[in-house]
């Protein structure tokens, strides 16, 4: 991976921080950590297809998480080429009723991942978001984002910055099993083994031994 690349990536994911401090300094609901510990937090989700996007004839590849604790920033990244990132999100209570609160992402297109800044007020709100891929869903290798979240909180007066992550949010529910099925980026399919020839011994040789023919005289 090129350095500008990772340069301009950092760079992107510094202003997320920043900018879910900004956020998080305009909301007093969000100037307190949660009793859940926001660099540990339990994050669960899972991926599948997309809504076709206008204009666009790219993969499309939905996800979908939440987590036990509030966000203000969150990263998913994959290890295809990542062609398209749809914006907002949709912010969802345990109701399923959508929320005032959202994110805005962005990133290098085409990339590896997608950047989110915004704010989930509370925790166990489900965020479901969109991106485009390169390749076909069903085809391997299989699209499996791995997720980062953040969030930017006051502690005594200072501006905090939590970091949980990555989670695995696993392989496209909507295809069929295949021989990489129930392995993901955290537990991949072991390579087979090399198969080894034993040789035989030098110089044995098989010993065949041929009688003669033998006639009798009458």
């Amino acid at each position: 991976m090129h350095a500008s690349n990772l340069a301009h990536r950092k760079a992107i994911w510094l202003l997320a921080a920043i900018v879910g401090a900004a956020l998080l300094l305009a909301s007093p609901a969000l100037s307190q950590a949660e009793e859940s510990n926001p660099n540990n937090y339990n994050c669960l989700g899972s991926t599948s297809a997309g809504q076709p996007e206008d204009g666009s004839e790219e993969q499309q590849v939905a996800y979908t998480f939440y987590c036990n604790g509030p966000i203000t920033g969150y990263q998913v990244q994959s290890q295809v080429p990542v062609t398209g990132v749809s914006s907002p999100p949709e912010v969802t209570n345990l109701e399923k009723k959508l929320l005032p609160d959202t994110f805005s992402c962005s990133g290098e297109i085409p990339g590896w991942a997608a950047n989110c800044v915004g704010a989930a007020k509370s925790g166990y709100e489900t965020i479901t978001g969109q991106i485009a891929i390169g390749t076909k869903l069903c085809v391997e290798p299989r699209v499996d984002l791995l997720l980062t979240v953040t969030y930017a909180y006051l502690e005594k007066g200072v501006i905090t910055q939590a970091i949980s992550g990555p989670y695995d949010l696993g392989r496209p529910k909507d295809c069929k099993p295949d021989a990489y099925s129930g392995f993901n980026r955290f537990n991949p399919k072991p390579l087979p083994a090399k198969k080894t020839v034993k040789k035989g011994k030098k110089g044995a040789k098989k010993v065949v031994s041929k009688k003669k023919a033998t006639t009798k005289k009458k």
